[in-house]
């Protein structure tokens, strides 16, 4: 039994964006779902469980990216699964399922990491650390008798988005301890760090000269605009590991899950890291990043309606500004709306492709030194209309057998400015349809 071959694989996209993973289900993910739980109820436990990773196989341009690697026989199966750092490995019996991640050498631990570790223990649900004579690790252990593919799925999940981000935490916490089995992790091109780079200081500059030229009165929620859209972008186009996301990742929560401080004392927090990235040199930016192989999203499903209230009072927000003549925080917010929900929200391939190429068209000169067609130019104020219209039918079409209400929207579009634009894209992405029928 055999659906793909795992060592025949082409690389993930070009470049990859947002955190997670950047790539399309298996086009047989439900229908191996399904084998998956037939075969566990008639306890081929094996065989279910290759059901089962087939199904969390990632695929760009219609082949699989090798997330997960399995060798079975008639005895096990074992398994790796690629999760950004982390590297889950397990094998699988006719009784029981086994996996767990080396996390670093058991004698570099010091106090304060083997403290956060057994904290760690009390807050995760299936997982949990330990540590035999050479290593710490984490692992994960199931009796097979009553399992199925929905409750194997959420302890694997666990232990895999866990991992990769406790060996995040620890290169950033713990900076003399060194990790263990990264071998998997891809440097950048050094061309491309440079793009980064340099993205990242003319993004912070135009951020700067803009606070600089808002009204001197009441434009703390004009600033928080600015500095949250620049903490999104930074994210979401540069892609950026270990410190640099430990610590964007740490203002964001608590900008907005501190209900106690004010909008201008969380302003000024944001604004000493931008100090921080701006003084940062080459050297210590490069030593930020890595290409990596992702399985599971990080964030739960979220659905279409939630999508569409934030879209909603998002555009309401932009009218409220527009109506008091805040023009200059405008084009802001409608790029804030996008790189929100791509960084927040777990999104459905098609909402999230749509996204992705609304975020291409608001920022043409990055994507243009990637080596990516223009879309929009910002100059002539010209967009790439056939191309656009192309892309979305892309994104749209191959879906339609599943949602027979949705259609493309290409042609409803406005493409008189990219305020416009921007707005009646939005417009459109809240009335997609994907009610089955």
């Amino acid at each position: 039994m055999s659906w793909y071959n795992f060592f025949e694989t082409k690389p993930q996209t070009q470049h990859a964006f947002g955190r997670g993973t950047n790539a399309a289900i298996s086009p047989y993910e439900e229908e191996l779902f399904n084998k998956s739980h037939e075969a566990f109820e008639k306890k081929e436990f094996l065989d279910a469980y290759e059901y089962f990773f087939n199904s969390l196989q990632n695929f760009t341009n219609e082949m699989p990216n090798g997330n997960i690697v399995i060798h079975k026989d008639e005895k096990e199966l074992r398994f790796e699964l690629y999760q950004g750092s982390a590297k889950v490995i397990g094998t699988v019996t006719n009784t029981t399922f086994y996996a767990e991640v080396v996390m670093i050498k058991k004698a570099d631990a010091n106090v304060a990491l083997k403290r956060y570790m057994l904290e760690r223990n009390y807050q995760l649900t299936y997982a949990n650390y330990f540590s035999d004579e050479q290593y710490i690790k984490l692992k994960l252990f199931h009796d097979n008798a009553t399992m199925s593919p929905q409750k194997i799925f959420f302890p694997i999940r666990e232990i895999a988005l866990n991992a990769d981000f406790d060996k995040e935490h620890i290169k950033s916490e713990f900076k003399d301890i060194a990790l263990e089995n990264i071998g998997h992790l891809e440097s950048l091109d050094s061309q491309e760090l440079k793009i980064k780079f340099d993205f990242l200081h003319e993004a912070i500059e135009l951020v700067e000269l803009k606070v600089a030229t808002l009204p001197s009165n009441d434009n703390a929620g004009m600033q928080a605009f600015l500095y949250l859209n620049l903490f999104f972008e930074l994210d979401y186009l540069l892609v950026a590991k270990y410190t640099i996301s430990q610590k964007i990742s740490k203002l964001i929560q608590e900008y907005f899950g501190d209900e106690d401080n004010t909008i201008e004392s969380k302003n000024e927090e944001l604004k000493r890291y931008v100090t921080v990235l701006k003084e940062m040199d080459f050297d210590t930016f490069s030593s930020n990043f890595y290409n990596a192989k992702y399985t599971f999203h990080l964030t739960e499903k979220t659905s279409f309606e939630e999508l569409s209230v934030f879209i909603s009072e998002s555009l309401m927000k932009i009218r409220w500004y527009r109506n008091n003549r805040y023009h200059q925080i405008i084009p802001t917010i409608y790029k804030y709306i996008a790189f929100y929900m791509l960084y927040n929200y777990g999104l459905n391939p098609i909402i999230k492709n749509l996204l992705h190429l609304l975020v291409e068209i608001q920022n043409p000169s990055f994507f243009k030194k990637l080596g990516y067609t223009m879309l929009h130019n910002e100059e002539e104020n010209t967009f790439s209309k056939r191309a656009i219209i192309s892309r979305i039918e892309e994104s749209i079409l191959p879906h339609q057998k599943r949602y027979k209400l949705l259609k493309p929207f290409g042609g409803e579009l406005n493409f008189t400015t990219i305020n416009e634009f921007s707005n009646s894209y939005y417009l459109q992405i809240k009335n997609l349809n994907f009610e089955e029928i």
